[in-house]
């Protein structure tokens, strides 16, 4: 960019200025202070040649009255007039500007206050969202306002000096370099720069649509933070000198709940000449808390956009937002944001995937334009879940309906406040007619370059060529660009540093291209019989006594008459002195040992005994008698139990399940409905069945029947899942170290160990 150096010099000169505040403040501090007076220096630059002018139309605008002695125009009339006849998107009327306020500075803090809040609503809300008006006492206390107020008044920021464009970059950079200073604290709101670069760049390869002449642009961050992922979105696109389509006409849209972060980011629309309406407060997800200013949900319900980013938080609980999002998930369904599934409630991430999703253009074959997203996520998306889980739905539908195109990993250390990997997913309904069908995943957990200062978690940085640093960003858009199967790359030509010692030939794979159906499976349920042995023991008979069928005849369920509880308990015991009595009776057929191996025939004696004593023996008592721990003990020799229709009954200890890979060919989407609150446990099998079950069975007479050939499979819970694991697709098997190298690494570790203490010793 042209005179880009003037322009950095001019936020050189704030960034030097901070150091005012050191005592009070500090140094992580320090943003609170600078970040909103640059933005309110800016906005009195770029307002400073139609201030008079707006000053005295909206004085005449207020002092109207109609016929009934009434204000003419209410405020948000008299706003839009005014932005109309100036051509602005935001006004001040207070009669202060940076220079008159160092006119008396006594008043200074009095006079802050009125200027801020002359600032037209949309603007003001956003910058009361600094809470700026704190850091003034603060900074009047410590007897710093005047001379800080002073130092950024004699900064030009006027537009003729750096326009719209260079003041994004200007702001983008002080606000990057404050929030490293404040590494941990700003960690959940701050993506680390060389990751929304390589986003940004993976969002646009190959993609037709960004270079269309004058084309509108919409791109959305439902997790917006401070802007960064909207602005360098919008440089990429639109730069005069680098830019892929500087005709564009580009609209960022976003969405942000901590106020700080929200405010930076409106700020940074501000300042750049830009519409801060686009720019909501609120939890995207909603947590069906009403207040002024503050959206409830979707701050864009009407909106859908071409392109997206996002970086949710990691690991982080929705519980806040959980009647609220399960309500929308259980009445709306697939029409509204959530239909496959809900996570777990620890990790609230795959929600806002789904959300982006419901945002999309309508796909091409639609007669739509489509859309693209490109979402970081921590690892637990790619594989947390069961078959069947929300998880594993919400990753099923979005693989199903080819909207998956790849996932990038990216190596750990990236982030100031976690130390995890990472990885970038790109998701689209515009797929090309290669990607169709397919999904990329690239290994780049080891395009990482060792940092002289650690900025809190952040140890590594992914190079982007400056510094002395090799373009690992431009390295991994290539092998995504490039979309080959089974690339393989040396140690060497990945260019880290992290490990000098590796051997620089070593090769590993960093791009591989599977199936969608690849990722798939089919939970399948393995059962075995029930074989028991019976038996009338001193044993068996105190099992039966545990049982609660025997222990529920002792109590009554009256509760108010004292005298039929009484009466009840009393016949209740009375029945179990009986029983015991017919067990008694059995037990010396018994006593020499002998078992019985056939249920049918034990229980043909136990009717009899009771039959015989006159006793009734009712399918509830009759089921507690004959159940393992009572008379029945399981046998792997006894004969199978089951059922009236005479199948097998399974012995849930014996019960597993097996994960089976989908049949190669299988057409996607799998004609299996997702389980929800309303069909939960309802539903239906059968169509999926008519084209696995043959799958399943040849499964299990290859790995299971050999072993245990009384094994079946329950087909009627039969389950999908799907999941994505990406570090077992790129293991690869090393065999150990040779005894003899271990050990010379050992005594050579012990030679130094022993220098140094000689050294401290001497």
């Amino acid at each position: 960019m042209k005179n880009f150096d003037a322009f950095k010099a001019h936020g050189d000169i704030i960034w030097n200025i901070a150091n005012l505040l050191r005592g009070p403040y500090r140094p992580p501090q320090y943003r609170r202070v600078m970040i909103p007076l640059t933005v309110l220096r800016r906005l009195d630059c770029v307002l400073e040649a139609s201030k008079d002018a707006v000053i005295k139309y909206h004085k005449q605008l207020k002092e109207q009255i109609d016929k009934d002695g009434k204000p003419k125009y209410d405020t948000e009339t008299i706003e839009k007039m005014v932005n109309h006849k100036f051509d602005l998107a935001f006004f001040n009327t207070s009669e202060f500007t940076f220079q008159t306020l160092l006119g008396d500075p006594d008043k200074l803090v009095a006079n802050l206050a009125n200027y801020m809040a002359g600032f037209s609503t949309r603007a003001r809300k956003i910058i009361e969202k600094f809470k700026f008006e704190e850091e003034i006492d603060k900074l009047e206390e410590a007897n710093r306002l005047f001379d800080v107020v002073k130092q950024v008044a004699a900064v030009d920021l006027h537009p003729d000096t750096i326009p719209n464009i260079a003041m994004g970059y200007l702001f983008e950079d002080l606000v990057r370099r404050f929030n490293e200073q404040a590494n941990e604290e700003a960690g959940d709101h701050f993506t680390p720069r060389e990751v929304v670069k390589l986003m940004v760049n993976l969002l646009f390869t190959h993609d037709d649509l960004v270079y269309r002449k004058a084309k509108l642009i919409k791109i959305y961050d439902p997790t917006c933070g401070t802007g960064g992922m909207l602005s360098e979105s919008e440089k990429v696109i639109i730069d005069p000198d680098t830019g892929l389509n500087p005709s564009a006409d580009v609209r960022l849209f976003g969405q942000e709940y901590n106020p700080e972060s929200f405010a930076i980011c409106g700020s940074d629309l501000m300042i750049k000449g830009e519409d801060v309406k686009n720019i909501v407060f609120g939890d995207t997800l909603g947590t069906g808390k009403l207040k002024e200013g503050f959206a409830d949900g979707d701050g864009h319900p009407d909106e859908h956009f071409h392109f997206m980013l996002a970086n949710p938080p990691f690991g982080v609980e929705w519980k806040p937002e959980k009647d609220f999002v399960t309500k929308e998930h259980e009445t709306f369904g697939f029409k509204g944001r959530f239909g496959p599934g809900l996570p777990r409630i620890n990790d609230g991430a795959l929600l806002f995937l789904l959300h982006m999703i419901s945002k999309m253009q309508p796909a091409p074959e639609k007669g739509g334009e489509g859309s693209r997203i490109a979402v970081v996520f921590n690892g637990s998306p790619l594989f947390t879940g069961d078959a069947g889980s929300g998880e594993s739905n919400i990753r099923r539908w979005i693989i199903e309906n080819d909207m998956l195109e790849a996932v990038i990993g990216l190596p750990d250390q990236l982030f100031y406040n976690t130390g995890i990997y990472t990885y970038v997913w790109i998701v689209t309904n515009r797929k090309t007619a290669q990607r169709k069908g397919r999904v990329q995943l690239i290994n780049a957990t080891d395009f990482a370059w060792k940092m002289k200062k650690s900025l809190g978690d952040k140890r590594k940085r992914m190079g982007d060529g400056t510094d002395g640093t090799p373009d690992h960003l431009a390295a991994i858009t290539r092998l995504y660009g490039d979309y080959a199967h089974n690339v393989r790359k040396t140690v060497a030509e990945i260019q880290t540093n992290i490990d000098p010692k590796r051997d620089q030939t070593k090769s590993q794979c960093v791009s591989k291209i599977f199936d969608n159906q690849d990722f798939g499976f089919l939970k399948i349920t393995v059962e075995r019989p029930l074989r028991l042995n019976f038996a009338v023991t001193d044993a068996r008979i105190a099992g039966v006594k545990q049982t609660n069928a025997f222990w529920e005849l002792a109590l009554s369920r009256k509760r108010k008459n004292q005298a039929q509880i009484d009466t009840e308990v009393l016949e209740g015991k009375a029945a179990q002195a009986a029983i015991l009595a017919v067990l008694e009776g059995m037990r010396p057929a018994f006593a020499d040992g002998h078992i019985i191996k056939d249920r049918p025939t034990f229980d043909k004696l136990l009717t009899a005994a009771f039959a015989a004593a006159e006793l009734e023996l009712d399918s509830k008592l009759k089921a507690a008698l004959l159940a393992p721990g009572s008379l029945g003990e399981k046998d792997p020799s006894a004969e199978i139990c089951r059922d009236k229709k005479g199948h097998p009954e399974p012995d849930a200890d014996l019960r597993d399940t097996e994960n089976v890979p989908l049949p190669p060919g299988i057409a996607l989407p799998l004609p299996l409905d997702y389980e929800s609150k309303k069909n939960k446990g309802k539903v239906d099998t059968m169509p999926l069945l008519a084209l696995v079950q043959a799958h399943c069975e040849a499964y299990l007479a290859q790995e299971v029947l050999p072993y245990r050939p009384d094994a079946w499979i329950d087909h009627s819970k039969i389950k999908v899942g799907y999941e994505i694991p990406f570090n077992r697709h790129f293991y690869e098997y090393e065999p150990p170290r040779p005894l003899e190298a271990i050990e010379a690494d050992i005594l050579a570790l012990e030679k130094d160990i022993m220098a140094m203490l000689k050294d401290v010793t001497a």
